[in-house]
């Protein structure tokens, strides 16, 4: 049986190119900063996003984490909407590692606007956590693959300028909005005063992340990654990966993205289906008719050969990615087809 792994894109596997550039990747100790193929990624993406420097690190809950510590200190707080990823999914790590609190904010499809942000900003009474930093999803997981354009960017950054405040960007697929948008990473560069990619999703690196910023704040970030046990030694073979996923994968997740919406169409027509949340990018959600619950209906995907995830009792989410062929999209319309009454 065919199968299709809609999980996430986070299954994606290096393909033969990749394979072969980290076979011959030239390795040394990054503890030591000696490895060349890590030190060409980290200058490669720094330049990309016009920026001064940038370390790679096993995970984007690392440079997330790291970038939370970095911007604050203990009795700070940090906002963020309430789908965010660092609240969502990274163990109440800005608790643990930095000693902050975290202020969740609403707004649609996991979409913050500067009112609502600016609103929620402490005065600074000895009472109150200070208000240090705010960290915007690109795009936004749990709001279904939204995302932000550069013009609503711009306000949290005036904002941010205004109350002396951080602004982090968790940009773990931000190229999945680009490919929509054609913005500029340069242009990122200028909003955000720290910047986190992802390349183990539609990139389809098996490993890593990078977190970007200028260089008093790298050196900062590069002694917290050893603490938490980050620093690694001949990472170079990885990081090759990575700088094959920037040089050759970017715009191929465009179709990642029609895909989605491909599936998304289909979904809307089907009597089972409640809503589709809008579909922007690779990451489709949808709900199910009241008294359907998500645990039955994927396990009758999975006896059809398709994976997805449980995102809530009655709801689900397909992602697409590198790994999945238009015979798969062609063959997952046809059973979501027949799973019809």
């Amino acid at each position: 049986m065919l199968r299709i792994d809609l999980i996430s894109d986070t299954v994606t596997k290096p393909d033969a190119p990749m394979l072969e550039a980290m076979f011959n990747a030239e390795v040394g100790d990054d503890v030591f900063s000696e490895d060349p193929t890590i030190n060409r990624l980290q200058e490669m993406a720094a330049d990309m996003f016009g920026m001064e420097a940038a370390l790679f690190c096993p995970s984007g809950t690392m440079t997330n984490q790291i970038a939370i510590a970095v911007h604050t200190s203990r009795l700070d707080e940090v906002l963020c909407h309430e789908y965010s990823h660092i609240y969502q999914y990274e163990t109440g790590g800005y608790a643990y590692n930095s000693g902050v609190g975290i202020k969740l904010l609403p707004g649609a499809n996991g979409i913050l606007d500067v009112e609502t942000v600016a609103a929620a900003i402490n005065p600074t009474h000895d009472w109150l956590a200070h208000s240090r930093l705010l960290v915007l999803e690109n795009t936004s997981n749990k709001g279904g693959g939204s995302f932000y354009t550069l013009e609503q960017i711009k306000g949290f950054t005036q904002l941010c300028k205004e109350k002396n405040m951080g602004l982090h960007l968790d940009g773990a697929r931000l190229f999945n909005a680009l490919v929509e948008t054609g913005e500029d990473t340069r242009e990122y560069g200028k909003a955000f005063d720290s910047i986190s990619i992802c390349l183990s999703k539609g990139l389809g690196a098996p490993v890593g992340s990078l977190l970007i910023g200028n260089t008093e704040f790298i050196r900062k970030a590069r002694r917290l990654r050893k603490a938490m046990g980050g620093g690694m030694r001949q990472a170079g073979y990885l990081a090759a990966a990575g700088i094959y996923a920037l040089e050759h994968n970017i715009k191929r997740l465009k179709l990642d993205n029609d895909r989605a919406k491909e599936l998304g169409q289909v979904l809307q027509t089907l009597n089972y289906v409640k809503s589709v949340r809008p579909v922007k990018t690779n990451i489709l959600i949808f709900d199910l008719n009241d008294g359907l619950m998500a645990a039955d209906y994927l396990e009758k995907l999975s006896d059809a050969g398709i994976n997805a995830a449980p995102f809530g009792p009655s709801t689900i989410r397909f992602v697409t990615h590198l790994g999945i062929t238009d015979e798969m999209i062609q063959r997952t319309k046809e059973i979501l087809i027949n799973l019809q009454d």
